[in-house]
């Protein structure tokens, strides 16, 4: 049987660095941080202050900037969509509408998008939305949202970017914690290969956290708040003996996949293949990374691809900044690419971004993508004093000229979720 190949031919971003693609690369090669002080709630009565915020991100503005670009009906529907859709599903529709225009689909004659799918990233999106609601349902039950039924549940994204974009493929959510984008890429490869998809939106929803979520993951210990309070910029950072947990953060993107035969036929712009992305779990639902578990992922999307792991030349890590999992993930690669590590250049997107959890995967893959494309890789940052149990070229000193062609994108959720990308670069 012959297997499908498949092209990334659209993105879109949305980080506190920027929500165009230029914007995005730049600020990374420029090793800028994303993380300040929490505006989307009150941090008195909890521990962690510090994190990736889009609170006042104008939603309204960047809706206004599809006029003329969006065909008409689609923008009116864009309209009329963010109108009533909480917060973080405003960010879906504004990213699968930049990620469609940028494919160049808006054009594409309404049949074709008969074959679009629809697959969103992410599970428990709306948390701050819902305790919002829950609070006023405790004071006055009538004066909650009246769509709350609708909108509470995370099928609302694919739902309503479904409608947005008039894609009538298969449509539906995939929750793996934070390997919850590369999860969703696998299902939307197997869509092109073996469902018939032509091309499937792959939207990273951004997570609204409410702040009971951060300041549980404080008291598990998963995330910062003893020493950087006051300097948020620095409070990610893997690699560094100083790290002491990871930065939640606010930030999504979204990917276009696409049969590749199709992409050529169309004459669309390819910016990278997706060779496999596969998965495993440790049979441990604790948040302990696991040498074992990664590694067999990492083996087993090289094995499916048909790699040599010598064809691997840059692995964008998951590197959230716990003061295990860096070096646990470090271990794994090790294990898998032997004396190879020593030729590997290895960055983490989230010393800038933090952790944006669930869209992790995919706000990652669109900067790789982009360092592939620019032939230049973004450095590592807030690494004052290297972890001397890190051993290998993890871009610690300023962005990097390197030309990657095939690449790994690593990504581990709580609850043993491990799952594996691995893209080649493409220059048509």
């Amino acid at each position: 049987m012959t297997i499908e190949r498949v092209a990334i031919t659209g993105m879109s971003i949305n980080t506190p660095l920027s929500d165009e693609l230029d914007g995005y690369l730049g600020a990374l090669l420029a090793g800028r941080s994303a993380v300040s002080n929490w505006k989307a709630f009150e941090t008195d009565g909890i521990y962690s202050k510090v994190g990736g915020d889009l609170t006042d991100y104008d939603i309204k503005a960047r809706v206004q900037q599809f006029e003329g670009v969006l065909d008409p009906q689609r923008y009116r529907r864009l309209r009329k969509l963010t109108r009533t859709a909480p917060w973080s599903t405003k960010h879906s529709l504004l990213l699968g509408a930049q990620a469609f225009v940028d494919a160049g689909l808006n054009e594409e004659a309404p049949e074709f998008i008969d074959e679009m799918g629809v697959v969103v990233a992410g599970h428990n999106l709306g948390n701050l939305y819902i305790e919002e609601n829950r609070a006023e349902f405790a004071d006055e039950p009538d004066f909650i949202d009246g769509l709350f039924a609708l909108h509470a549940l995370d099928t609302d994204h694919a739902g309503s970017v479904s409608d947005l974009l008039q894609a009538r493929g298969p449509a539906y959510t995939i929750g793996a914690a934070c390997a919850s984008g590369n999860t969703a890429m696998r299902c939307a490869v197997d869509e092109i290969r073996y469902h018939d998809a032509n091309y499937v939106m792959l939207v990273g929803a951004v997570l609204q956290f409410a702040p009971i979520d951060v300041h549980a993951m404080a008291l598990m210990g998963a995330i910062t708040f003893q020493s950087f309070n006051d300097q948020p910029h620095k409070a990610s950072r893997p690699y560094d003996t100083a790290r002491e947990g990871f930065v939640p953060s606010h930030g999504g993107g979204a990917l276009v996949l696409e049969n590749w035969d199709h992409a050529v036929a169309r004459g669309a712009r390819i910016y990278a293949e997706v060779l496999g992305v596969e998965a495993t779990s440790d049979g441990n639902h604790l948040p302990q990374p696991s040498a074992d578990g990664q590694s067999r992922a990492m083996e087993k999307v090289l094995r499916k691809a048909g790699i040599a792991p010598e064809q691997v030349n840059y692995v964008n890590a998951h590197a959230t900044s716990t003061p295990l999992g860096d070096v646990t993930e470090l271990e794994s690669i090790r294990r898998t690419f032997g004396p190879h590590l020593n030729n590997l250049k290895i960055n983490a997107t989230k010393s800038m971004l933090g952790h944006t959890c669930w869209s992790a995967p995919i706000v990652e893959t669109v900067a790789t993508v982009m360092q592939m494309q620019a032939g230049k890789l973004h450095p590592s940052i807030n690494i004052e004093n290297l972890d001397p149990a890190v051993d290998v070229d993890v871009c610690a000193n300023g962005p990097v000229d390197f030309e990657p062609e095939i690449v790994m994108k690593n990504a581990f959720g709580f609850g043993g979720i491990n799952s594996v990308s691995l893209l080649r670069r493409h220059d048509g």
